[in-house]
């Protein structure tokens, strides 16, 4: 059974010191969200790997890619579907709801993206990140010319490929540690 309180399950002890850098990160993120999300502070424990985390994090959704914000953090959901994932179907459904204007499809996306209304386009990137979660060892070039016919690049196919891959990871520590999602996340971007 949860506990009532606390990030995680596990007892991984105080927060480490952190330096300017993430304790600046960490204001950014109570400025622009009203809150610092659960995922960092599970990382808190341990700077090396919160700052590893961050920087891996923000390069594959922030930095400039092929893909798009919201393509993205659909990816993201998709994943954390195929996954069953409870924190990163709260925090990552609640970005795609806020990113797109939708909550339904938002929502489409967390249930089931074969419901959602999908252009070619996404419904090519959400297949190959379902099978590439799903059954990895099944993908095949026919997967990766599906989606350069949908006008991926080889590039955004890798980018498409890390994205899937970190939330995988992610997924698995999240489910690991029972990392518990902010309660602000439940209520964002609804409508």
């Amino acid at each position: 059974m949860a506990k009532d309180t606390g990030v995680t399950a596990l007892e991984l002890g105080p927060a480490a010191e952190r330096d300017a850098d993430l304790d600046a990160y960490f204001e950014k993120c109570r400025t622009k969200l009203g809150f610092v999300p659960n995922v960092l502070e599970a990382y808190a424990f341990d700077t090396k790997k919160l700052a590893n985390f961050i920087a891996f994090h923000d390069e594959l959704m922030l930095a400039p890619s092929g893909l798009s914000k919201l393509e993205r953090e659909m990816i993201a959901v998709v994943v954390s579907s195929a996954n069953h994932c409870f924190y990163c179907l709260v925090a990552h459904g609640a970005v795609v709801r806020k990113l797109s204007g939708d909550p339904a499809f938002g929502e489409q996306l967390v249930m089931n993206y074969r419901a959602a209304t999908l252009s070619p386009r996404h419904k090519a990137m959400l297949d190959f990140a379902w099978t590439i979660t799903k059954h990895p060892e099944a993908i095949e070039e026919r997967d990766r010319e599906a989606l350069r016919k949908a006008g991926f690049t080889d590039r955004d196919i890798f980018d498409l490929a890390a994205v899937a891959a970190f939330f995988n990871m992610s997924n698995r520590i999240a489910a690991a540690t029972e990392m518990r999602p902010n309660a602000e996340y439940f209520t964002m971007a609804r409508g």
